[in-house]
């Protein structure tokens, strides 16, 4: 199992985040400081320059930022070692049902853990919304095909196929 955390910053709803679920379900420890993340986890950030590849497979957890982005001290994430965007996927929340690229938190980590070979794992943590095995449906073949692939440069020319 691949080690989860989450920098939250309280903008969303606590009923509804979707990493507060992960939380109490035990699949994620939350922090509330940036500083608080550990400095050896990969970081999901949608402005990373490398798309997340099956080669991440090595890193020691995944970080998700559940905050705002407009509000987001991008300098003070800019600087992590290991950061990286994930490749095109379509959302399946209720909120953005069917917009590219704009994931929840359980999305994204899902997204990650499905690319990095942790299929399970991104299984179990779609299991805990309601709508989570519609995220796997909308994105099977981008997914599988991101999952086979060599290195994040034939991540992004399979990605180009979908956008």
């Amino acid at each position: 199992m691949m080690p989860l955390v989450a920098y939250r910053d309280n903008s969303c709803d606590p009923r509804k985040c979707t990493v507060k679920k992960l939380e109490r379900a035990g699949f994620i420890r939350l922090v509330k400081k940036i500083s608080q993340i550990p400095r050896n986890t990969l970081l999901l950030d949608p402005t990373a320059e490398q798309a997340l590849s099956p080669t991440d497979r090595s890193v020691k957890s995944i970080t998700v930022l559940d905050c705002s982005w407009e509000v987001l001290d991008t300098g003070a994430v800019s600087s992590w070692r290991i950061r990286r965007a994930l490749p095109f996927l379509v959302a399946a929340n209720p909120v953005n049902f069917g917009k590219p690229c704009m994931l929840s938190s359980v999305e994204a980590l899902a997204g990650a853990l499905f690319i990095m070979g942790e299929k399970d794992q991104a299984r179990a943590i779609l299991g805990k919304v309601s709508w989570g095995v519609r995220f796997l449906e909308v994105n099977k073949e981008p997914l599988e095909l991101y999952a086979a692939a060599k290195d994040s440069t034939e991540v992004v020319k399979i990605q180009d196929l979908f956008m």
